[in-house]
């Protein structure tokens, strides 16, 4: 009788932010996904990016995998929240250039791995 009190203590009840399930959260995000997918011929082109449409179709495969094993849903709905907003902020041309160019900047300069070039870089 007190195991189960404690037990129920310890379980608490979270609201949802959007989804509920998490069918209704991967429908989010492929959603974003597919935004995000179709944004990117326009944004390429307002900002000047010298970036070829396939090469930011991968990369932005490459950032949504990155986050492939989050399996909160309240946190897979903070991640959706975050990347409408950068969606907005993309579409209504509120950034800078310089802000769509640090997408690309792994692709541009990779990290060096070995030891001198590293010290070369000036990393840790």
């Amino acid at each position: 009788m007190a195991t189960n009190r404690l037990v129920q203590q310890g379980v608490k009840q979270v609201k949802p932010l959007l989804s509920v399930d998490r069918t209704e959260a991967r429908r989010r995000v492929l959603n974003l996904y597919k935004a995000w997918y179709r944004q990117i011929p326009y944004a390429l082109k307002a900002f000047n990016i010298p970036v070829s449409v396939k090469r930011a179709q991968d990369k932005l495969r490459e950032l949504f995998l990155k986050n492939k094993h989050v399996t909160d849903i309240r946190a897979i709905d903070m991640l959706v929240i975050k990347g409408q907003m950068d969606l907005v902020e993309t579409a209504n041309i509120w950034k800078q250039r310089t802000h769509i160019m640090m997408f690309f900047k792994d692709t541009v300069n990779p990290k060096p791995t070995d030891f001198l070039s590293k010290f070369y870089e000036g990393q840790d």
